[in-house]
């Protein structure tokens, strides 16, 4: 049977609200009708009553689900489609198909067209996303679009990794809608699949590589690792061959380094690594990718293809392989085998034949410990036990071409194990479509990461127009890409203050729940929350160009007096740093270079480094800090130091500057931000350097409203969206009085008079800046502006007044919205407050000492106060039954216009009810605004109206288990490839001595060392080896395979983002009756249509 168009969608004809589309299938009973943001099943006589008042708008191949997308406090719904397609192939009876084509139906009234919506549509357009289409009528395929093989055949269930529509099938499952029958599953990446005839018998060449959408992206925007260890461009790739119920399969993986890094400014040819976390602050996410691959494909071998020269255009990429290789020597993983080959350098030394030659000296010696799958249709003969791991920067030209070569590797070993080397020309025929296959490939990853196909040397004009048009799509266009890629794996929970809030505190597998319920869980935070005291200390330092950083002069004073001892030097020390130090440092510099027009344009990071090894060392006194993060935009730079104990807990950093020197062309002047949440508390660290000039407060004040209005975050956090705000640096706020008063004033220590006339002090008590900040109480002389190693103020021929251009301020979220009960921690308690007396520029170096209230989350408490909440706020279709209490045997229906009229006035006591259905003449359905109105009338369990006695009841008793359900989409499902064997059926191995054949089976291989010759000798005249007897599953186990065992769940640290599994469901998800059929909304709705009884 051939796939057609066998969706049909209705719109309701008459203008009046609410919005309504009927969705039907041709071979299907029931319809779905959508109608005011709810989905309800039809039966095929309700359909018939109510389709006179619609008309068809779309056909389409399939249904991909319902977007949700935020719009301000609303959430828009949109009906996805699939309106185009083309047949890739087919194996067995499972047929696979490109979708070229989608429609994005609004589920509301639209007047204009959504641009992010158009975005999204242009993505799943874009040849790159594949669906299956099941023609046969049992589900013993051996083909599954996401699943290799080898998870087939152990009974796994589609894996999440590389669902990419997943949330688009949330809201149908809140309404209890059965999406296996109505939804299709979308994988993106690449599948090929060609017909090779080996003698008189068809051989599929099957060839699937599987994007995961759990840290999805393009080239620039997506780099390295997330906090939970998942990389970009990760893509599991199996090359697998099925001739009638046999297939032999093989699979590599792909993926980012799994370090903290990225390549920032405009990609232009080669692009300049930056390492964007620190070396510590990187351990932890990759001891958790190893754990999650180790766990999910058994033993790994990482080949790392990375450029080993620090000298010349790959430094960047020798100093990230030199930090990869160290992470993993030194972690847990350490036994993770490493070969590392400069692909780029090899190739030019040589040419690329010798060099994959030399390559395949080094890996062939581990194909029999990777292993690779053969079954014969429920029968396994042999395991791949592990996976090969390759990367260089992008993971896309070299890695192609190595991954290529491994494959038409195992590809003569698949064709050994599948009886298919009888013939030379078979062997040639597979390696020649493979090979272009292959190709193919790569261009697909490679659009889809970069834009553009791969780059694979052998024509430089297609190569060198590939990478102009990479430089394009890279710089112009990847940020809209990268949007549409987030709205689709996203949805609801993209861009609103409310989806911020939670990902701080939530597991992220409930994100995807209601509103309603995430709002209370916000409400209940204190009763899955502990709160702790963090101490912090932010410094400011305007170091003038930092020419004089190592000097001489004064050699008696070091940082360490400013950022550790500072305290001390007060006449009364509240401050016990000794047996307290700080958890987090702040460190904010200005003019670290020279603003010159040379490093305005192209700023140079020496001093900085040489700044940040400085600060490491001197804080390293007291404790053990390492670099989490640092910025610099020109002259100003922000470093952030954390305890190293600290690092497990720190998550969603993220980096942003704002120019302003110049109108905003310029990073002369600006700010940079560097923000991260902790345990469960987000701050935001920013450090800004404010228009110079005594009477430039307006400019002044323009730089700050400027900076606040334009430095975000990804997610679309804004900077006053954090729990706590710290600002430092060069505001360069005078003071108005002549610069004599200032001078003889600050010599006889009179600072509450120039206080009074601070320009800072003043614009914030007019809410002109720094609104609801706090500053500590001044007790020390103006900062600015000195002789340089002198004590004396400005003596030059300018002679500038002395003034407090050096600040510390802070702001708390909590404190701005209930300043009433907030206590004293919550709002931040300052410690100290106060400057030092490093001489080596015309500014005084600033330092604040605070403690603040961070939020540890139980996220073992969180899931049981989330079912409970579940539980509180009701069925998520928010649907009631209402029937007679008694039999009745009549044909007339009870429900007259006077009962109906009285049920829905009685019921609109307990909320708005916004759909009212006959299910048939003696049952009503009806469905209000919230699920807790469903949840209160169903407590009422009866009512009379008009002399008739009345049971009301849920339609979803079990709501809790489609919560549940809907969680599961979000949650890691992945079946690991080798170890625990979740599947009943045995595994079969050849025992060291050939036991003898049983008659009614056929003649299979016995397992053969993998060989690296890509052509084993082996006669065609040679009798197939016997078929070895069954093991019983008690004994089932690879013979010379020892499993590996994969390390305890509570001895690998959990992301601290990263959700404890869901409770197991008590029940499977509803299945029962259709839900109700909608008529028109009202406050009571009018009496809906009853179906007539067809003759």
């Amino acid at each position: 049977m051939a796939m057609s168009k066998g969706f049909k969608v209705l719109e309701k004809s008459s203008p009046p609200s609410p919005y309504s589309i009927i969705l039907q299938h041709r071979n299907k009973d029931t319809a779905l009708l959508f109608e005011s943001q709810a989905v309800v099943s039809l039966s095929s006589q309700e359909t018939e009553t109510l389709r006179k008042q619609y008309h068809k708008v779309a056909d389409a191949y399939g249904c991909l689900g319902v977007l949700q997308l935020n719009s301000g406090e609303s959430c828009l719904l949109y009906l996805v489609l699939i309106t185009g397609c083309s047949s890739v192939g087919k194996v067995g009876d499972l047929e696979v198909f490109k979708i070229t084509q989608t429609q994005f139906l609004p589920l509301f009234y639209q007047s204009q067209g959504d641009d992010k919506v158009s975005e999204v549509r242009k993505l799943i357009n874009s040849g790159t996303f594949y669906f299956s289409w099941y023609s046969g009528k049992n589900n013993d395929n051996l083909f599954d679009l996401t699943l290799c093989a080898q998870r087939k055949s152990k009974g796994a269930n589609p894996d999440n990794r590389f669902f990419w529509n997943r949330t688009l099938y949330i809201h149908l499952i809140r309404y209890g809608i059965d999406c296996d029958e109505w939804l299709t599953r979308a994988m993106c990446g690449s599948v090929e699949i060609r017909t090779i005839y080996v003698g008189h018998r068809q051989a599929r060449a099957v060839l699937v590589s599987r994007l995961s959408c759990e840290r999805a992206g393009t080239r620039f925007n997506v780099r390295g690792c997330n906090d939970d260890g998942n990389v970009a461009n990760f893509v599991e790739t199996e090359q697998a061959v099925y001739i009638d119920d046999s297939v032999a399969s093989y699979i590599q993986t792909r993926g980012s380094v799994p370090l903290f890094w990225e390549q920032p400014g405009i990609q232009v040819g080669s692009h300049k690594v930056k390492m964007s976390r620190g070396y510590d602050a990187s351990t932890s996410a990759c001891e958790r990718h190893f754990a999650q691959l180790k766990r999910n494909y058994g033993s790994v071998i990482v080949v790392n293809l990375l450029g080993s020269n620090m000298i010349g255009g790959s430094e960047g990429e020798a100093t990230l392989s030199n930090a990869f290789q160290k992470h993993i020597n030194e972690s847990p993983h350490s036994d993770v085998l490493q070969i590392v080959f400069d692909y780029h350098q090899e190739v030019r030394a040589t040419s690329q034949e010798i060099a994959l030659s030399k390559f395949k000296q080094n890996i062939e010696k581990y194909y029999d410990e990777i292993g690779i799958f053969s079954a014969k249709g429920s029968d396994i003969y042999n395991i791949q036990k592990g996976v090969i791991r390759t990367n260089c920067l992008d993971c896309l030209d070299r890695t192609n071409s190595i991954q290529t070569f491994i494959g038409l590797e195992m590809l003569a070993v698949q064709l050994m194990l599948l009886q298919c080397l009888d013939k030379k020309q078979n062997v040639n025929r597979f390696e020649e479509v493979y090979k272009q296959m292959w190709v193919n490939n790569g261009n697909e990853i490679s659009k889809i990461y970069a834009g553009t196909g791969a780059i694979q040397g052998g024509s430089k004009l297609i190569d060198g127009a590939r990478s102009a048009a990479r430089t394009i799509q890279n710089n112009l266009l990847d940020n809209s890409k990268q949007e549409a890629i987030d709205i689709l794996l996203l949805g609801s929970t993209l861009n609103s203050e409310l989806a911020d809030r939670t990902r701080i505190l939530l597991p992220s597998n409930i994100l995807h729940t209601s509103t309603a319920i995430l709002r209370e869980m916000c409400r209940r935070t204190n009763e899955f929350t502990q709160p702790s005291t963090l101490r912090i200390t932010i410094g400011t330092y305007n170091v003038n160009g930092g020419k004089h950083f190592r000097s001489l002069a004064y050699k008696d004073v070091s940082l360490s007096d400013w950022l550790l001892d500072c305290p001390n030097s007060s006449l009364v020390n509240t401050v016990n740093l000794k047996d307290h130090p700080s958890d987090i440092f702040a460190i904010g510099f200005e003019e670290i270079v020279d603003l010159n027009a040379s490093n305005i344009m192209a700023a140079s990071t020496d001093n900085a480094k040489a700044w940040s090894e400085e600060l490491e060392k001197v804080l390293g006194r007291d404790a053990s800090y390492t670099l989490l993060s640092s910025h610099q935009l020109v002259g100003v730079c922000l470093f952030i130091f954390v305890r190293k104990d600290l690092i497990p807990h720190i998550r969603d950093v993220a980096l942003d500057s704002v120019k302003t020197g110049l109108g905003g062309a310029t990073g002369n002047k600006g700010a940079v931000g560097i923000r991260m949440v902790i345990y469960g508390t987000s701050l935001c660290f920013v450090c800004a350097h404010f228009a110079a000039g005594q009477s430039q407060v307006t400019e002044r004040n323009a730089d700050y409203t400027e900076i606040t209005r334009k430095i975000a975050f990804p997610m679309g956090r804004s900077l006053y969206s954090h729990d706590y705000v710290f600002w430092c640096g060069d505001f360069n706020y005078r003071i108005d009085l002549d610069k004599d008063e200032v001078r003889l004033l600050a010599s006889q220590n009179n600072l509450q008079r120039l206080l009074e006339q601070d320009q800072l002090l003043q614009q914030k008590s007019q809410d002109l800046v720094f609104k609801n900040c706090f500053e500590g109480e001044i007790t020390f002389p103006p900062t600015y502006k000195y002789d340089l190693f002198s004590d004396d103020y400005d003596t030059s021929e300018k002679c500038r007044a002395p003034a407090w251009t050096d600040r510390v301020l802070w702001r708390s979220r909590k404190y701005t919205i209930d300043p009433e009960t907030t206590s004293e921690l919550s709002a931040g308690k300052l410690l100290h407050y106060g400057r030092a007396e490093l001489k080596q520029s015309d500014h005084r170096p600033v330092i604040a000492i605070l403690e603040i209230e961070v939020l540890q989350v139980s996220y073992t408490k969180c899931m049981e106060v989330f079912y409970e909440v579940v539980k509180d706020l009701g069925p998520p279709d928010a649907c009631i039954i209402v029937q007679p209490l008694q039999d009745l045997n009549t044909d007339e229906s009870v429900f007259d216009d006077n009962v109906m009229a009285a049920v829905l006035q009685e019921l609109a006591t307990f909320g708005e009810v916004t759909l009212v259905r006959f299910i048939d003449e003696h049952t009503l359905s009806i469905t209000f605004r919230e699920g807790q109105n469903a949840l209160a009338a169903a407590q009422k369990a009866t009512l009379s109206v008009c002399t008739v006695p009345l049971q009301i009841f849920l339609k979803s008793p079990n709501w809790v288990d489609i919560v549940r359900t809907e969680i599961g989409l979000c949650t890691n499902n992945t079946i690991p490839l080798y170890g625990e064997i979740q599947s009943e059926r045995p595994l079969r191995s050849a025992p060291p001595t050939p036991r003898k054949q049983q008659p009614s089976r056929p003649p299979a291989p016995s397992p053969t060392p993998l060989v690296p010759s890509r052509l084993p000798a082996v006669s065609p005249a040679r009798p197939p080896p016997p078929r070895p007897a069954p093991l019983s599953p008690e004994t089932s186990k690879v013979v010379g395979q020892p499993p590996i065992v994969s390390p305890p769940a509570d001895s690998v640290p959990p992301p601290s983002c990263a959700p404890p599994p869901p409770p197991e469901p008590s029940s499977p998800p509803p299945l029962g009756p259709p839900p109700p059929v909608p008529a028109r909304q009202g406050a009571p709705p009018p009496l809906p249509a009853r179906p007539r009884p067809t003759n």
